[in-house]
């Protein structure tokens, strides 16, 4: 708790004598651009957004199994109805707005072919001219002032529930690390990847494109990025510091997905948390002024059991994995942020908390939850609300250049539940704008 309160003050000192410009990169995933009904982002509803964004992300393009060729993952939207060329239009509008193309994320997914970003890695330089020179004409043909790699590594496991000596063993293991091996040839690919990421700049940059880099969640950083060398080489990257644990990854133990801090009270990974991973690039030599932190617009939802008991109070245990799809997320255990607002008008989400607890909870996080009843199954679901999203801008101020949000679309961006338009987003901005005024 003291250690807490101390970093909010020393934060309110720091930001407020400083004039340093913080990013807000805006992730904008296209797939929200095709749903129907409510859930829909249009772009006359995106362009509202664009006035708090520094950066806008476009996601995604992917890359050919049999050629590495980069692609559109959905050529009717982005290429025949003209997305590509509608988004980056915007420039004209906003002209200090920098729009980049995004390659993988989790939306290029291909059963067939699960292992193809570190096949691309292994194939040698002459195949990755293939992706270099077919990225670089995505981006320049349709305006894009560079391009961010979301680049698909091996994903931490998830750990397992441990007992309390299995517990103790944890804190031991090298941090970032799950509960097995993932990648045995993890050295080889870092050095693949590198010199990958200094061809493509030599590309990108020969033309004045940006380079940027994403991280995705559970992608261990110690592994995969040789951080001194990727300084030179990139603009700036995005941390995906968010679902740490999710329904999918624990389907047992519903927890906080993204807390600012460590909490020790309960049995979690001291490396889990947005202090722990941003530090850690800071401290490999990477300038903090090009680390922006994530920010997740979704929460995470988990079905509740008999057994799971009715206080809420996380970590929840005997939970029974992810909740049903929403029409909207259409992913099992996820919800933006509106349809979160309407779950939690459900009977027993009222979470009271006194004042040090509210302290405590906005730098872990946020949650609501309808306890198991009868033959309802109960739900809990884990969230960054306004206070929560308030602190971690703070920390940035301080530890980062900026931060990234993941993604628009799961904003509320029709106003519905807060009666104004992106409210993630917008108190992003205004904590931005109240320190440094």
């Amino acid at each position: 708790m003291k250690q807490i309160v101390l970093f909010l003050a020393l934060a309110s000192l720091y930001v407020a004598t400083t004039n340093a410009e913080h990013k807000i990169v805006c992730f904008y995933d296209s797939a929200s651009y095709s749903i129907e009904g409510v859930g829909q982002l249009t772009n006359k509803q995106l362009e509202v957004a664009l006035q708090y964004c520094s950066h806008l992300v476009y996601g995604y393009v992917g890359i050919k199994a049999d050629n590495y060729e980069a692609h559109s993952l959905n050529e009717k939207v982005d290429i025949l109805e003209h997305q590509f060329s509608e988004i980056t239009a915007f420039k004209r509008k906003y002209p200090k707005l920098k729009i980049l193309l995004s390659v993988g994320g989790d939306r290029d997914i291909d059963e067939s072919h699960p292992d193809k970003y570190v096949k691309l890695l292994e194939a040698g330089q002459d195949k990755q001219k293939a992706f270099i020179q077919t990225a670089h004409l995505l981006v320049k043909n349709y305006g894009f002032d560079g391009l961010d790699l979301a680049y698909q590594f091996p994903r931490n496991k998830p750990r397992k529930i441990h007992g309390v000596v299995g517990s103790v063993f944890k804190l031991f293991k090298k941090a970032f690390t799950g509960d097995e091996v993932v990648d045995r040839d993890a050295e080889k690919h870092k050095l693949q990847f590198t010199r990958l990421v200094d061809d493509l700049q030599d590309t990108l940059r020969s033309d004045g494109y940006l380079l940027s880099l994403t991280v995705l969640p559970n992608v261990n950083s110690t592994w995969y990025f040789d951080i001194p060398k990727l300084d030179k080489l990139v603009d700036f990257v995005n941390l995906g510091t968010f679902d740490f644990v999710t329904p999918q990854r624990n389907p047992e133990e519903a927890d906080y997905s993204a807390p600012l801090f460590f909490d020790a009270s309960e049995d979690r990974l001291p490396h889990n948390n947005v202090k722990f991973q941003t530090e850690y690039w800071a401290k490999q030599g990477f300038p903090i002024s090009k680390l922006n932190v994530g920010i997740p617009t979704h929460g995470n939802v988990w079905k509740l059991t008999d057994d799971s008991g009715n206080t809420g109070v996380p970590i929840v245990y005997h939970a029974d994995g992810p909740a049903p799809a929403s029409t909207i997320t259409k992913k099992s255990g996820l919800l933006g942020s509106a349809e979160i607002c309407k779950l939690l008008t459900l009977p027993g989400d009222d979470v009271k908390m006194d004042r040090e607890a509210q302290l405590i909870h906005s730098t872990l996080g946020h949650y609501g939850y309808a306890p198991a009843e009868g033959k309802s199954r109960g739900l809990w679901v884990g969230y960054d609300d306004i206070d929560t999203v308030t602190k971690k801008t703070e920390f940035a101020l301080v530890s980062a250049g900026g931060l990234a949000l993941f993604h628009l679309g799961h904003d509320d961006f029709l106003g519905v539940c807060a009666k104004v338009r992106y409210p993630i987003l917008r108190s992003i901005k205004q904590t931005i704008q109240d320190y440094q005024h």
